[in-house]
């Protein structure tokens, strides 16, 4: 996509003016300011059928499949996901691209004034993320397409993306995110991300720890939604690395789909797989589907930043883990599909995150690592996270580097090494901020 001057400065223009908006770090859980803003728009969300994907990791993911099969078997697509790795179109994507720059104009014209007035109407001002959702049902209706395939932001009850009406709701695993917000306890964080689940709706349940899924269990049975379990109604019956991802079979809820090739890594990535073949199944109704156009659409999958291989020699690895869960899911990928001789690890985090818990399961499977931190004001200051992997790691397998890109370029240093026959990997994670900083740089770096 060639992107003209003139669009690319009303395309930053219409960023600032986002920004200026209260960040996506500040919550106020309510759907009271997005449902009168949609409300005012004309409910852009119901004029096409959607999808709706929560849980806490493999959100992402999933979504980009459930969009990819979509598309392979023949449907006008739009995907809303969060957060973006280098730009912000990157949320808003229509048949698998981040939205034309002219669309995005013409969609944001279409509600900038309906902003503003929904600031006079409220305590509090319409959110960055707000104004990006009710920016994504407007494209998508404008466009339009035939289907949503829409991510939750945080949450599900109370998250802006919640005023859907959504044909098929799918529940990704749930971990410990967002505490402050969404509690303490499995069952609280289950809870909260239920509220996505509609009475009369589809729920597809991704393999889940005991005490979310029987909160999740309870809120279907509650509203009378059907529920389809992985493991139970539908599962990954084999799975097989391959060069450059893997080799599955999936049973879905109407038949068995095999010699599909994901090109991801992970077996965590098999299971997004499994949920988002289910989806697309019950979006379709009772026919299987079409093996060929199932096979294509998942060979077209991309997932920027979830163990995206970026270069090779020495191989970068990106993975956006930003928890715990997500952190040992990498390490069980790296362990188990790569072999290198030696890991290093560049790992800068968000200060509101459990730094810990992401350091502990990486540990096993990094020899050493670069602590740094991003240009995000909400990072951990590089030598309170390096305290801490010193506790985890032993101070001589960590490095301080506070800049971002010295970090970068200390990792790549170390990992060349023309004398040695060593395989080294160099994995790069912690926040999608230091993934989506370091896609930018390297690619900048090895272009050179």
């Amino acid at each position: 996509m060639i992107i003209t001057p003139d669009d690319q400065e009303r395309v930053d223009a219409i960023e600032a003016a986002l920004l200026a908006r209260w960040p996506e770090t500040r919550i106020a859980p309510t759907t009271e300011r997005i449902a009168a803003l949609v409300d005012i728009l004309g409910s852009p969300q119901l004029t096409y059928p959607t999808i709706h994907v929560g849980g806490t990791n493999g959100k992402t993911s999933t979504s980009r499949m459930i969009d990819s099969l979509l598309f392979a078997h023949g449907l006008r697509t739009g995907r809303f996901t969060s957060p973006h790795l280098e730009s912000y179109r990157e949320r808003i994507a229509i048949n698998g691209q981040p939205i034309d720059p002219k669309e995005l104009i013409f969609a944001y014209n279409d509600i900038a004034a309906y902003l503003d007035l929904m600031d006079t109407k409220f305590e509090n001002p319409i959110s960055f993320f707000e104004a990006v959702t009710a920016l994504g049902f407007v494209a998508f209706a404008e466009h339009p397409v035939d289907v949503a395939v829409i991510e939750v932001g945080m949450g599900g009850e109370w998250d802006a993306t919640n005023v859907v009406d959504a044909d098929i709701s799918v529940l990704m695993p749930i971990g410990f995110d967002h505490m402050e917000y969404l509690g303490n306890s499995l069952h609280e964080i289950a809870a909260t991300k239920a509220g996505i689940i509609k009475a009369g709706g589809f729920i597809v349940l991704a393999q889940q720890e005991p005490e979310a899924a029987k909160e999740l269990i309870r809120k279907a049975a509650e509203v009378g939604a059907d529920v389809v379990r992985e493991g139970i109604e539908y599962s990954i019956t084999s799975r097989a690395v391959a060069v450059g991802g893997q080799l599955i079979t999936i049973k879905g809820l109407h038949d068995t789909y095999d010699d599909i090739f994901l090109p991801l890594h992970g077996k965590h990535q098999a299971s997004n797989a499994a949920s988002a073949l289910a989806a697309v199944e019950a979006f379709f109704g009772d026919q299987p589907l079409d093996i060929e156009a199932v096979r294509a659409g998942f060979a077209d999958v991309t997932s920027p930043g979830r163990c995206e291989v970026v270069h090779r020699d020495p191989t970068i690895i990106l993975d956006a883990a930003h928890n715990p869960h997500g952190a040992a899911a990498l390490a069980d990928t790296v362990a188990n599909e790569f072999n290198f001789d030696e890991v290093v690890a560049v790992v800068g985090v968000f200060a509101d995150k459990d730094a810990e818990g992401i350091l502990q399961a990486l540990e096993p499977i990094v020899d050493h690592v670069i602590i740094t931190q991003s240009a995000s004001d909400r990072a951990m200051a590089s030598g309170e996270l390096e305290k801490i992997a010193s506790k985890i790691f032993g101070k001589d397998r960590v490095f301080e580097i506070n800049n971002f890109h010295t970090a970068l370029d200390r990792a790549v240093a170390d990992a060349t090494r023309p004398l040695s026959e060593d395989t080294i990997g160099i994995i790069v994670t912690g926040s999608v901020v230091t993934v989506g900083q370091a896609r930018t740089y390297l690619r900048r770096k090895f272009a050179q």
